[in-house]
């Protein structure tokens, strides 16, 4: 067994161990070279999806289709649940600039400004845009309020476990996924090697303006949400832009390490648990642990 294998063998065993099963890929920006764990399988994307969200209204800004001043009004009853931050937590109309919406979205992970961009641009032209970048493996067919639409929600803390229980088994016989959101033939889905070549275009822009790649890689650099590989990857010497992804039993990461001697190194980490609970800090590092060392592997 080659160095290379031996290592992706010891991140998957370490993994499944964990509870875990997660396809990872790590790729050098500028050389090309990429590591990853396992065959590349369509997950649901959970809240990464609101990266090509992003990328698509901030092309479109740029090439002065949309203008990013444009002000949107956020009625709180028009949009579905609670979140952590952000406009999900409003209680009363306001206006939020468009661009202002991107950075709630993508910064502060706030679903509720990420479907009032989805009311300016429909996620089907969202799809179209990707495609027109030329960027596959990546799928956008819904809005994020139906993130908070789950099972889940309509339990007691108590029963919670059920629902996990649920998202764990996989695929029924009838359907993709007895909770449609998991669903891969109807959820928004993305490959990690998709997640990786739309990162890729965000540091090492080609096709998508420059400015626009410049303000996303600064939003993702603000990233709050820092608890999944933040821990694995922030350091004096380098810097992490990322962001997180969970609903159930995903957990998911894409960003990009950018070390002091130039280097960029972008990640990206599709997990699903079997242990059904929410709060699972040991899954989260044996993540962050894994992709630290297919990145060093890389390095």
């Amino acid at each position: 067994m080659t160095g290379d294998a031996r290592v992706i063998h010891d991140v998957n065993t370490h993994l499944a161990a964990a509870g875990l099963r997660a396809t990872i890929v790590v790729r050098d920006l500028d050389s090309g070279r990429e590591i990853s764990t396992s065959g590349d399988q369509a997950m649901p994307l959970a809240s990464v999806v609101k990266v090509p969200i992003a990328f698509a209204v901030l092309t479109r800004i740029s090439e002065g289709v949309l203008d990013g001043a444009q002000p949107i009004t956020i009625r709180p009853d028009h949009y579905a649940g609670d979140g952590p931050t952000g406009t999900s937590r409003f209680r009363h109309p306001a206006q939020i600039a468009l661009e202002d919406l991107v950075m709630l979205s993508v910064s502060f992970s706030d679903n509720t400004a990420t479907d009032a961009l989805l009311d300016v641009l429909a996620p089907n032209q969202v799809q179209g845009d990707l495609e027109r970048m030329g960027l596959s493996g990546i799928h956008i067919r819904h809005h994020l309020g139906a993130l908070v639409e789950t099972p889940l929600e309509s339990l007691p803390d108590s029963d919670a476990h059920l629902v996990y229980d649920i998202a764990r088994s996989g695929a029924s016989q009838e359907a993709g996924h007895r909770i449609w959101q998991l669903d891969a033939s109807q959820a928004n889905i993305g490959t990690a090697t998709g997640l990786v070549d739309l990162l890729q275009e965000i540091w090492r822009p080609v096709r998508i303006d420059r400015v626009a790649a410049s303000k996303l890689r600064s939003l993702l650099a603000g990233n709050i949400i820092r608890h999944r590989l933040a821990p694995d990857f922030a350091s004096d010497a380098m810097t992490w832009s990322s962001k997180t992804g969970t609903l159930l039993h995903l957990r998911h990461e894409i960003g990009v390490v950018d070390h002091a001697d130039g280097q960029s190194i972008a990640v990206a980490v599709l997990s699903e648990s079997s242990n059904p609970a929410a709060a699972q800090p040991a899954a989260e590092a044996e993540l962050g642990a894994a992709a630290r060392a297919l990145h060093d592997l890389l390095r």
